[in-house]
C-alpha cells in the first residue's frame, strides 16, 4: 500500500463535509432529554449540602450560641439531610419524564441511522 495515498485520504476526510448530522441530532436530543434532570440534581444537591452544613455549624455552636441555636441547627441539619436523601429519587423521576418526552423522536432517529 502506498502510505502517501492513505495519508492524503485521511487529510481529505478531515476537510470533507460531514454527513453525520443525524448522529449530532441524536446526541442533542439525548442531552435535551437528560439536561433538566441533571441541572435540578446538581442544584438541589448543592443547596441541600449547604443547608446541612449550616445546620451542623449551628448545632456545634460554631455559629451562634445557646440552646435555641443548637435546636435550630439540628432541625436545619435534618432538613438538609432530607434534601440530600430525596435528591436521587427525584432525579430518577425527572430523567424518566425527560426520556418519555423525547423517546419517540430518539427511537425514530436511531432507526434511521441504523438502517443506513
Amino acid at each position: 500500500m502506498n502510505t502517501n495515498k492513505i495519508y492524503a485520504e485521511s487529510i481529505a476526510k478531515e476537510y470533507a463535509p460531514k454527513d453525520d448530522s443525524k448522529i449530532v441530532a441524536l446526541r442533542k436530543l439525548d442531552r435535551k432529554a437528560k439536561l433538566p434532570a441533571t441541572i435540578f440534581t446538581y442544584a438541589c444537591g448543592i443547596i441541600s449540602a449547604l443547608v446541612f452544613g449550616l445546620g451542623m455549624c449551628l448545632s456545634m455552636q460554631i455559629i451562634g450560641g445557646g440552646i435555641f441555636w443548637l435546636v435550630a441547627g439540628i432541625i436545619i441539619g435534618c432538613i438538609g439531610m432530607v434534601g440530600c436523601g430525596v435528591n436521587y429519587p427525584i432525579y430518577l423521576r425527572l430523567l424518566e419524564k425527560g426520556k418519555q418526552k423525547y423517546a419517540f423522536e430518539i427511537i425514530e432517529l436511531a432507526r434511521e441511522i441504523s438502517e443506513e
